[in-house]
């Protein structure tokens, strides 16, 4: 098109001595794929950025000429001056543009011109019709380049602001404080293992809530957990207990060697699949009722409006089960157990040795089940119509995934190890399909743990 304006993108911050500049064409478009886009991002540098993630284009209005940026539907969104990009946007000289929510930034500037200028930056085409437009290198004096100044001797005077967003700074506070922590509980294995536990599952937790990409209040997540810790002391329990252990074919015998698998897989799937997948998923549906009943904007923070929402809460709602289920249960069963053989330092050495693969497995175990269930529940409430057989399908497909966990480690350690990935690889593609539906996609901030060429 003719009559544009000329214009360039500035990249800020690269850690250059002077930011490069970029002139556009027409149809420039910024991106990870070298054969797609007139500027290729580097994949390993900025993981947020898509394949193909922006586009400037060249338009006509009452002046002219003009440019806009649009967004290609990209995973973590594009964000022009912090707000989010929806569609196509007009853009003024001046204008601040990221790729994602913590990637790489450009400041879009255009020199006014009469009317029938051409824009700059005249492109080359090589094979397939593929567009590489020259990209002009700074222009850099030796003077610059040996320039010393004061943020580059103390880093911390100018990235101090970026590094809550941009440096983990908040999970190595915690790290830190509980690394304090282990130390002071040192030989104390009463607060030793609940602050080794509590820091691994929150790990844990962390990891999917990076994969989701989607803010929620802290507080609420760790509300979450801790309401499911105190239905596992209540009464509630006992209740659900005789629902399904004694009403409902869930009793387990002590010795599950008498029974043959297909009958433990039938009593696991009703006393440990439905049972706990119902008990745990308790505050997502809690998290639903808050979503009719608030308005805007407290709706959006505390309920269950879409699949994200009720992964992240019964994700947090796992951590709690699990946690008191190991450290309830399981670890003080193998220490009375041992210690009775070996003496007490044995019984908690081997009591510390089961704690750390329960809570670390607990991402491909209850963590999976309940996020995974969270997901058809979030979904229920997307697609109203079809309430029911969302939810029957996702409690029971949870539920059987639990039960296959509980029934098949009598068989082979392999298989076991089989089943964990599975219901792993079910709650990563819940997480996947989750972001594709959310209603607030744009705004997702999820982070790619590969590297994608």
């Amino acid at each position: 098109m003719t009559g544009a304006y000329p214009a360039i993108l500035r990249h800020l911050n690269t850690g250059q001595s002077s930011d490069p500049v970029y002139t556009l064409s027409p149809d420039f478009t910024v991106g990870r794929e070298p054969k797609l886009c007139q500027l290729v991002l580097d994949s390993a540098r900025y993981g947020e950025v898509s394949r193909q993630h922006l586009k400037f284009q060249a338009i006509a209005d009452v002046d002219g000429a003009a440019w806009q940026a649009c967004d290609l539907n990209s995973a973590n969104g594009t964000y022009i001056n912090q707000q989010p990009l929806v569609g196509c946007q007009t853009l003024q000289t001046g204008d601040r543009i990221r790729l994602g929510r913590n990637g790489p930034e450009f400041i879009f500037e255009a020199t006014t011109t009469p009317r029938g200028t051409v824009p700059s930056g005249n492109r080359r085409t090589g094979n397939a019709g593929t567009t590489r437009p020259p990209v002009p290198a700074p222009v850099v004096s030796q003077a610059d380049t040996d320039a010393l100044s004061l943020s580059q001797l103390l880093p911390i005077v100018s990235k101090g602001r970026e590094l809550s967003s941009k440096a983990y700074l908040i999970p190595g506070v915690i790290t830190v404080s509980f690394v304090v922590l282990l130390f002071l509980a040192n030989g104390v294995p009463e607060l030793f293992n609940p602050v080794l536990a509590l820091y691994v599952s929150s790990g844990a937790c962390y990891f999917v809530y990076l994969l989701c990409g989607k803010t929620k209040p802290w507080w609420l997540l760790v509300g979450s957990a801790l309401m499911t810790v105190v239905l596992l002391l209540s009464p509630v329990l006992p209740l659900f207990i005789l629902v399904f252990r004694s009403i409902l074919p869930g009793s387990i015998p002590q010795n599950i060697e008498s029974i043959g698998f297909m009958e433990l897989l039938v009593r696991m799937f009703f006393g440990a699949g439905l049972m706990e997948e119902l008990l745990k998923a308790i505050p997502i549906f809690l998290g639903v009722a808050l979503g009719h009943r608030l308005r805007s904007p407290q709706r959006e923070r505390w309920g269950v409006l879409e699949p994200l929402d009720g992964i992240l809460i019964g994700v947090a709602s796992a951590a709690g089960f699990t946690l008191i289920e190991t450290l309830g249960q399981y670890v003080p069963d193998i220490i009375n157990s041992v210690s009775m053989q070996g003496g007490q330092d044995l019984g908690q050495l081997v009591g510390l040795h089961l704690l750390i693969p329960r809570i670390l497995g607990s991402i491909a175990g209850h963590m999976a089940y309940s996020g995974y269930f969270g997901y058809f529940i979030g979904l229920s409430v997307l697609k109203p119509r079809s309430r029911w057989t969302i939810l029957a399908i996702g409690y029971l497909s949870s539920s059987l995934l639990h039960a296959l966990w509980n029934a098949i480690g009598i068989l082979s350690f392999f298989l076991l190890a089989v089943i964990g990935v599975l219901s792993y690889a079910f709650l990563g593609a819940a997480i996947l399909k989750a972001r594709e539906l959310s209603p607030t996609r744009s705004q997702n901030f999820a982070t790619r743990v590969s590297r994608i060429p």
